[in-house]
């Protein structure tokens, strides 16, 4: 019922959204000279942000078209080189790109959020190496007849996307995926797969969320296991190619972050406004720029999610030696071989210190000649795998990493 009542007041809003437009374009046409006083700019700021905080989202493109190679511009074309109904493997590939550059694979978050939130990182990484995404898909769009998708699924779901990436590939879970990319790697190793990966890096990620508790974290703690089936849980309405599926709608997560740091929110749009009243192009494009992306939310399917709420937030099964995988116990220590690197960010208010850096303790076995720990200063969350800091600090770092420590194919 919430999800129809959300469906229906956005489309009750569109007349509004068409008048905003169009009294924005009015007041910003070259013709109108009242654009040009204080009246007109507040008039059209005003219907500008109205515009911009009731549209729909959908999914962003990824936009990057080119990228720099040894100082020359090079082509970049996404493709999908694997695909299931939930989820396709992206690899970026580049024109003329040089032999023997490391493979690199993103598991991105499958947590409320598009692949496409990873923009930077991937444009950070792709004049150094042959970057893959996994780009998972909203489960309103996904047909009931596809089935199932839960956290089983999921660790499956990378440990063929490992594959399907190739020999030698260096592997970057980022915040959600980390404890079933932990596990599918786990598995592989264990199984003596020669398509295990070179390195594991793990950014910002809840392996062990018991450390450090963030507010999701007490909140998942706090709630019982029922009241997420009772209150986070809604049907997909039609006309959505997913109708009927059981799903923890996107806009519920979305509003769940924007009220952890309300504040900051309010005042980047009251500034938003302000540039677009000043006539500062660049400084609202940035706004744009990012909450067009922040904005753009997915639905993820009612099995993963609760899934994931016991078995990742409330019973902490993979530090506590419990975490099975289709009945088989996942056991890290038996990783030998595969480098290990973790990245966290002082200021993470989702994924506390030492949570990330819990993979050291699980991964006994792995030498400490291949391991790296590293504690960005001064970043929140995003900041770990977004930023000027990531593409200055942390990026150089973990290309390091790869070329040293990796296993070689």
């Amino acid at each position: 019922m919430l999800y129809s009542m959300f469906e229906l007041s956005r489309l009750a809003m569109a007349p509004w959204r068409a008048a905003a437009n169009a009294t924005r374009k009015s007041l910003r046409s070259p013709w109108n000279p009242m654009g040009d006083t204080l009246a007109g700019r507040t008039m059209a700021a005003s219907a500008d942000l109205f515009e911009s905080m009731t549209r729909n989202y959908g999914k962003p493109g990824w936009d990057l078209p080119t990228t720099e190679i040894g100082g020359k511009e090079v082509a970049v074309t996404p493709e999908t080189i694997w695909s299931s109904p939930f989820c396709d493997l992206v690899h970026f590939k580049r024109a003329g790109a040089p032999d023997g550059q490391p493979k690199v694979l993103f598991v991105a978050p499958m947590s409320g959020h598009y692949a496409t939130l990873l923009r930077g990182t991937v444009k950070t990484f792709l004049p150094d190496c042959e970057v893959y995404i996994t780009d998972w898909t909203d489960a309103s769009m996904v047909p009931i007849s596809e089935g199932r998708f839960d956290l089983n699924d999921y660790v499956d779901h990378v440990a063929e996307m490992i594959r399907a990436a190739g020999e030698g590939v260096h592997v970057v879970a980022v915040c959600q995926p980390g404890p079933p990319t932990l596990a599918a790697i786990a598995l592989m190793a264990e199984d003596g797969d020669p398509l295990r990966p070179a390195s594991m890096t793990f950014m910002g990620s809840p392996i062990d969320a018991r450390l450090s508790p963030t507010v999701p974290n007490k909140l998942a703690e706090e709630k019982p296991f029922d009241w997420f089936e009772q209150n986070a849980i809604h049907t997909v309405p039609a006309p959505y190619p997913g109708a009927m599926r059981r799903v923890y709608p996107g806009f519920l997560q979305l509003s769940g972050f924007m009220q952890m740091n309300w504040e900051r929110h309010v005042d980047a749009h009251w500034q938003f406004f302000n540039h677009l009243v000043e006539e500062d192009g660049d400084s609202a494009d940035k706004h744009r720029q990012f909450y067009d992306e922040y904005l753009s939310v997915m639905d993820l399917t009612e099995e993963f999610y609760l899934q994931t709420i016991k078995d990742v937030f409330q019973d902490h099964k993979l530090p506590r030696g419990e975490f099975e995988h289709r009945g088989r116990l996942v056991d890290p220590s038996k990783i030998t071989d595969i480098a290990l690197m973790t990245v966290e960010g002082e200021n993470d208010d989702i994924s506390g210190i030492g949570q990330t850096q819990a993979a050291h303790d699980l991964c006994s076995n792995i030498p400490e000649s291949i391991r790296i720990d590293w504690v960005q200063p001064k970043v929140g969350h995003y900041g770990v795998f977004n930023g000027s800091r990531f593409e200055k600090e942390i990026a150089p770092r973990m290309k390091a990493f790869m070329k040293e420590k990796g296993r070689k194919a």
